[in-house]
């Protein structure tokens, strides 16, 4: 008996992985769809999302990816609740290998595994998650609008949300472990220039203060050993993102970081039949919009793929 062969199989859930589910199945391409360790992604652990089109009372991030999936599943989408551990990308009918062993094969491939923040490691920051502390300024600066904050990181990122937040904030604290800022010279001079943005130099994060909420952090001094604390209503982390593309590794070209490298505006992979959307390959914007933005795109040109080559 021949081994079926999938029209599309979408490797990760999401944002960008339910929409490119939705896409590809309105489109007739009976897509099987692998959730991963973290069915919705980074959203599963996210309170309110305030700006995504559509929710005007805005949404707690578990229903919306609920929402979702329930819309992928309308269509016929296929989903199943594993993790993909392996691929084989050599020949035009990829191979997708499951945790549990099973080998799948399919025409055309969406990657939508995401990208996962980066965390100090402290009990406290997890403790306190969704309840003042956070890794997206842009996400959640807003629930804090004319309040003091705390952010840790050093990078473009940081200096980037550090300046986003002085914006909305009445007062930022920025955290940097050296005594210099790996951010580019152009992001250092803004976040000097901002009249509320305080930094730290050689400061390194204790722990973050709050039984229910964040009431501050404990920051203690790389060189004296000196601790003293700092009174906010928030701790953002921002200290960078690792993609989810390890299994990836070999087959599909990436940067530096691990953020595969598609087609300038487009979804395509150095691999024919292989298509990446969402933070897997966005180490820019990272906002649920947009990975659903590119989860369309990868759907669409996963479906041209298919009909130029009459599997559809």
């Amino acid at each position: 008996m021949d081994k079926v062969i999938h029209n599309c199989i979408i490797i990760g859930s999401g944002p960008s992985g339910y929409t490119a589910a939705i896409y590809a199945a309105r489109a007739g391409m009976n897509p099987v769809l692998f959730t991963g360790q973290e069915p919705g992604g980074q959203l599963m652990i996210t309170t309110d999302v305030e700006n995504y089109p559509g929710y005007p009372d805005g949404v707690m991030g578990p229903q919306m990816m609920e929402d979702f999936r329930k819309q992928a599943e309308r269509f016929g989408t296929d989903i199943r609740y594993e993790l993909i551990t392996k691929v084989d990308f050599s020949e035009h009918k990829h191979k997708i290998y499951t945790e549990s062993g099973e080998e799948l094969m399919a025409h055309a491939v969406i990657i939508s595994t995401g990208a996962s923040a980066k965390w100090l490691g402290l009990e406290s920051e997890q403790r306190l998650m969704n309840k003042g502390v956070s890794a997206c300024a842009v996400c959640d600066g807003f629930f804090f609008r004319g309040l003091e904050v705390a952010i840790v990181g050093a990078g473009d990122t940081a200096a980037e949300e550090a300046i986003y937040l002085s914006k909305i904030c009445k007062k930022v604290h920025m955290l940097v472990r050296r005594d210099e800022m790996r951010a580019s010279k152009i992001m250092q001079e803004r976040v000097n220039n901002a009249p509320n943005i305080q930094i730290y130099w050689n400061s390194e994060t204790d722990e973050v203060l709050g039984t229910e909420e964040v009431t501050g952090v404990r920051i203690r001094n790389t060189k004296t050993n000196e601790l003293s604390e700092i009174a906010v209503s928030a701790f953002f982390v921002a200290i960078g993102h690792k993609p989810n593309t390890d299994i990836f590794k070999g087959w599909i070209k990436m940067d530096a970081s691990g953020y595969i490298e598609a087609v300038p505006g487009r979804t395509h992979t150095n691999i024919e039949g292989v298509f990446a959307a969402g933070d897997a390959q966005d180490n820019r914007y990272r906002q649920a919009v947009t990975a659903a933005g590119t989860g369309c795109m990868a759907a669409l040109d996963a479906e041209r793929y298919l009909v130029e080559r009459e599997i559809i």
